[in-house]
């Protein structure tokens, strides 16, 4: 059955209609950074609170055994981070802007990678050349993607 506006357009009947398959890209670097901010509001920032006031009990004693308290933030995030990589693909951040992690060959990535691209992914952070690494490359491929084998990519609904 055709639809009027088809019809009206002229357009031609398709017969057999295929189901759609998401189209594979490289995902933008400004769209990351997009949701690298809502994951860290979303699974971090929690974190971040608990650790200062629970855990450590003010954010003065945080300052005081910084290491420590950088410890106890970081595991929790790298085990919550790879457990959203591992079963589903995607933090939240990455589900809010269609973007899927997958290796290089587009298979999901082994747990083994994932671990290497949370810790790659912080020097990647704080020698900033990592960052930029992914704006001058033309594939969008930060050191913590060619560092761990891994690729985001932009899927189309």
């Amino acid at each position: 059955m055709q639809r009027w506006r088809d019809v009206k357009h002229k357009k031609p009947i398709k017969k057999g209609l295929k189901p759609k398959s998401p189209i594979l890209k490289a995902s933008a670097s400004v769209v990351r950074v997009k949701a690298f901010v809502i994951d860290t509001f979303l699974i971090l920032m929690p974190l971040v609170y608990a650790v200062f006031y629970l855990v450590m009990g003010s954010r003065e004693e945080f300052e005081s055994q910084m290491l420590l308290g950088w410890i106890y933030l970081l595991i929790p995030h790298l085990s919550i981070i790879t457990l959203f990589w591992f079963f589903k693909s995607q933090t939240p951040g990455y589900k809010a802007y269609d973007i899927k992690l997958v290796s290089n060959n587009l298979q999901k990535p082994k747990l083994f990678q994932l671990i290497v691209r949370y810790v790659a992914f912080i020097f990647s952070f704080l020698s900033i050349m990592g960052l930029v690494l992914a704006v001058i490359r033309r594939d969008n491929r930060a050191l913590h993607d060619i560092i761990s084998g891994t690729m985001p990519i932009q899927t189309e609904k």
